[in-house]
């Protein structure tokens, strides 16, 4: 069983912000597991529904959601991990669509694979001093 180190865990937060900035979906989503589950809010707006479902699923989704902001950046804020736990906290601020926002996202691994994901989004800080 593949378990992550804590230095594992802090890479997989950096590359995961620097492949969404490059608008690189296949490395977005290279460390989910085939049947992984991400829930989001904002998937609902494109999907239908806040649970995606699978790694295909997932794929399809991000493709759709970054054609409706094609100017998206991420800065990383911070990233909490928990070795034991195999998870990850990804603290970041969104750039996209002329919208500042302040977010996280919760991945927990299985076996070297990322197997949830669950994105939190706080107030528009577009107007706010940040």
């Amino acid at each position: 069983m593949t378990r992550l180190s804590r230095s594992d865990l802090e890479h997989h937060a950096t590359t995961w912000i620097e492949a969404w900035n490059r608008h690189d979906v296949g490395a977005v989503i290279e460390p989910f597991a085939a049947d992984a589950v991400f829930v989001s809010p904002r998937a609902a707006t494109v999907t239908g529904d806040a649970t995606v479902r699978g790694r295909d699923a997932l794929h399809a989704y991000w493709i759709k959601a970054l054609d409706a902001v094609p100017d998206l950046v991420f800065k990383l804020e911070s990233a909490v991990c928990d070795e034991a736990a195999q998870t990850v906290l990804v603290h970041y601020v969104s750039h996209a669509g002329g919208r500042t926002l302040r977010a996280c996202e919760l991945m927990r691994f299985e076996n070297g694979r990322q197997i949830y994901g669950e994105a939190f989004y706080g107030a528009d800080l577009t107007q706010a001093s940040v």
